[in-house]
C-alpha cells in the first residue's frame, strides 16, 4: 500500500514525567529532555522521547533516531540502553511505534510504521541538528530502510544515514522457527489486517536509498533471519552500502553489545552528512 508523506508534525503534546517537567519539544534547548507525544500524518499518537548527548557529543551536531524492534517501545530496558550508548556520540530521539507501549493506534508489522519514524525524524531535527541518522532494530531495521527511500527528497523528515540491525530482506520468510511463530501469531484473525500491509517484500526500496550512506549489521547467529537476508540487502545497496557481519552475534537489540552500539555511533558520526 501506497504511504502517505508524514511531512509535518501537529503541535506536539507534553507528557510532564519526572525527566521533562514543563518541557516544550520541538524548541527546548538542546540540553533538556523532553517526553511528547507526536501525531502522525494518517493520525496516530506516537510517544516519543529526546535525551541531549553527552557534553563531548555537541560538537558532531547530529541527532539520532532509534526504531525499536516488534513488541519493543521507548521505555524498555533494551532500548533505553541502546539510547544512553548513542548518547555518547550525539543526541537521541526514541520513540514507540504505533501498537507499542503509550502509543495509539495498531502495529502493521513494518507498513504504516514509516510514518511513525517520519514523524519522529521531524521532531528531532526541530531542536536543530545539522544531521540526522535513522537506527533500526529487526522490524525496525526494515522500517528505516523504507523511510530513507520514501523520505529521500524530502528535508524535513527524511534522513542523512541510515542503519539497518538485524533486518530482513523479505518479512514473508518463514525459514526459522522463531519466524513462524511471528507469523502464526500476526496471522490470527485479530491479525489479519497485519498479516495483509506487514508482510511484503522490502528489498526494492534499498536501490533509492542512494546517495545516502548506509549500514547493515547482522548477527551470524541470528535466530530469526539467517546471513542470505543481510547479504541481499547489502547487494541491493550497490557501492553506497557497508556491510558488517558480526561474529557471535544473535538477533537484534539484545544482542547488540556495547563495542559494536559505540561503533555504529563512531559510524554515523564519520558518514552522516
Amino acid at each position: 500500500m501506497s504511504n502517505p508523506p508524514a511531512g509535518h508534525v501537529a503541535r506536539s503534546t507534553i507528557r510532564p514525567n519526572a525527566e521533562t517537567p514543563g518541557g516544550t519539544p520541538g524548541r527546548a534547548s538542546r540540553r533538556t529532555p523532553a517526553r511528547t507525544f507526536l501525531r502522525t500524518s494518517d493520525g496516530v499518537r506516537i510517544d516519543a522521547a529526546y535525551r541531549p548527548g553527552a557534553t563531548d557529543a555537541d560538537a558532531a551536531d547530529l541527532v539520532f533516531v532509534v526504531a525499536h524492534g516488534f513488541t519493543g517501545d521507548a521505555d524498555r530496558p533494551h532500548v533505553r540502553r541502546i539510547a544512553e550508548a548513542f548518547a555518547r556520540h550525539g543526541a537521541v530521539v526514541t520513540f514507540s511505534f504505533r501498537g507499542h507501549g503509550a502509543s495509539g493506534g495498531r502495529s502493521t508489522v513494518g507498513d504504516r510504521e514509516v510514518l511513525d519514524l517520519a514523524a519522529a525524524v521531524t521532531w528531532a531535527r526541530g531542536f536543530g541538528y545539522a544531521r540526522v541518522v535513522t537506527v533500526g532494530f529487526s522490524m525496525g531495521g526494515s522500517v528505516v530502510l523504507r523511510h530513507a527511500a520514501l523520505y529521500a527528497d524530502d528535508r524535513e523528515a527524511g534522513t542523512d544515514a541510515v542503519v539497518s540491525v538485524s533486518a530482513p530482506a523479505r518479512w514473508y520468510y518463514r525459514g526459522t522457527a522463531p519466524m513462524r511463530r511471528l507469523h502464526w501469531l500476526v496471522m490470527r484473525p485479530a491479525g489479519r489486517l497485519v498479516g495483509r500491509y506487514g508482510m511484503r517484500t522490502r528489498i526494492h526500496f534499498v536501490p533509492r536509498i542512494a546517495p545516502r550512506p548506509l549500514l547493515v549489521v547482522h548477527g551470524d547467529r541470528d535466530g530469526y533471519f539467517p546471513l542470505d537476508h543481510p547479504r541481499m540487502l547489502a547487494e541491493a545497496a550497490g557501492d553506497h552500502g557497508e556491510l558488517w557481519v558480526e561474529p557471535g552475534m544473535g538477533h537484534a537489540e539484545h544482542a547488540s553489545g556495547e563495542e559494536l552500539l559505540h561503533r555504529i555511533g563512531a559510524w554515523a558520526v564519520a558518514r552522516a552528512g
